[in-house]
């Protein structure tokens, strides 16, 4: 087929932003590393869990208007949603960005857009430019390159990935009037033009802003378990305010966004980013404490009883109603418990998966029948309903039974 499009990664973003292109009749050719992924996805078959997107891949490679391999190939736009994992003490790692331009580098041609969708420090997009020239110099000024960061909630992704505004920016005003028109073609939010480097710093201001809020959600939370207040009570009172909106307080922060994003701002401005640092801190720290506290129910309930209890960890998830683990505080504090764990029963649950390479999964309804304590991590819908016995102790750490 004629490749309008080449998506270098196919996960959680680079998959549905493929199947969504080749809806709108783009020809788009995926590229992921792993064969694995390749095979399943041109079956017209999904590897993640995401609702609407295994019916709309499915027509999309039965028209012939999407196909995946694992190398690159040549295309008039190359998308780039590769992962930008750490290194070292949490300093963004841009190699698999830069593995993947290397990887299209032979195939571009005059006229041609490339464009960032990875979260990426500042000055990424720039950094690419350079490659791309240092080894193709007779492209300078032939091609368009821009930085356009996805903003889309797991679960909800095929809806916000057409009516969310996008923010895009080119390394110069030709390249990101290029992208506009590019996204223009399956994107129903509004556009707005910037620069590269403001499009980066933005992603990251976006999920910063996010975290540093959780983070005073979470310090109210310890405060008040302290002081013997509810604090969700606390926070319903404080957000009768006209002005106040406090968000809810969880067992930490996680997902491949909201706890990443901050260190790629704080490895780069350590002196500046005071609050943004902090914030991670207590976001961490939340989880810590909450293992801390399960293991001291723990201790309790063996003095109080004499025998060791069963215990329901509730949620390996990230957050509620979705199948990601990805930095989940929930599976941190899993394991956490798990270490210390001698020969009570341990149930651990999590509705959106089958099974897990590490932990054993229990139906949620059996673990609270068995349990002795019960502690909510997640607050998944499943959850919301659950009858509780009085002499079950319930820990609930996200809020799901003050719902």
């Amino acid at each position: 087929m004629e490749i309008d499009v080449t998506t270098i990664g196919l996960g959680y973003i680079g998959l549905p932003t493929s199947a969504l292109m080749a809806s709108q009749g783009l020809k788009v050719y995926g590229v992921d590393v792993n064969p694995k992924v390749v095979e399943t996805l041109n079956q017209g078959k999904i590897h993640i869990v995401e609702p609407d997107l295994e019916h709309l891949l499915a027509k999309a490679v039965q028209e012939g208007d999407f196909k995946a391999g694992t190398q690159p190939q040549q295309a008039d736009t190359y998308l780039i949603v590769v992962p930008t994992p750490f290194k070292g003490d949490h300093e963004p790692d841009i190699s698999f960005v830069e593995a993947a331009t290397k990887g299209v580098i032979p195939l571009l041609k005059k006229g041609d857009l490339y464009i960032i969708e990875s979260t990426s420090p500042v000055g990424t997009t720039e950094k690419m430019e350079k490659l791309i020239y240092n080894e193709r110099p007779e492209l300078k000024g032939e091609i368009h390159i821009a930085y356009c960061p996805e903003r889309v909630l797991p679960g909800n992704v095929m809806h916000e990935l057409v009516h969310n505004d996008r923010v895009i920016g080119g390394v110069d005003e030709a390249s990101t009037q290029k992208a506009i028109d590019f996204y223009k073609q399956f994107v129903k939010g509004e556009l707005h033009a910037t620069n590269a480097r403001t499009a980066e710093m933005c992603k990251l201001t976006e999920n910063s802003s996010r975290d540093v809020q959780i983070a005073f959600a979470n310090e109210l939370s310890l405060i008040c378990d302290k002081a013997g207040i509810n604090v969700w009570e606390l926070i319903k009172l404080a957000n009768k305010h006209p002005r106040v909106n406090i968000l809810q307080p969880g067992c930490g922060v996680g997902g491949h966004c909201i706890a990443v994003d901050p260190y790629f701002i704080t490895s780069e401005f350590p002196m500046e980013s005071q609050i943004i640092g902090k914030a991670r801190e207590i976001n961490n720290y939340k989880s810590f404490w909450c293992a801390e506290q399960i293991k001291k129910a723990k201790h309790d309930f063996q003095l109080q009883h004499g025998r060791q209890p069963a215990i329901a960890l509730m949620g390996l998830a990230f957050k509620p109603n979705i199948d990601d683990l990805r930095e989940s505080p929930a599976k941190y504090i899993v394991q956490k418990v798990l270490q210390d764990a001698q020969d009570e029963d341990y149930y651990i649950v999590e509705p959106n998966i089958q099974d897990h390479q590490v932990f054993k999964i229990t139906d949620y309804k059996e673990a609270v029948e068995k349990a002795d304590i019960i502690a909510f991590l997640v607050a998944h819908q499943e959850f919301k309903s659950l009858s509780i016995q009085k002499h079950q102790l319930v820990l609930d750490y996200c809020g799901v039974r003050n719902a």
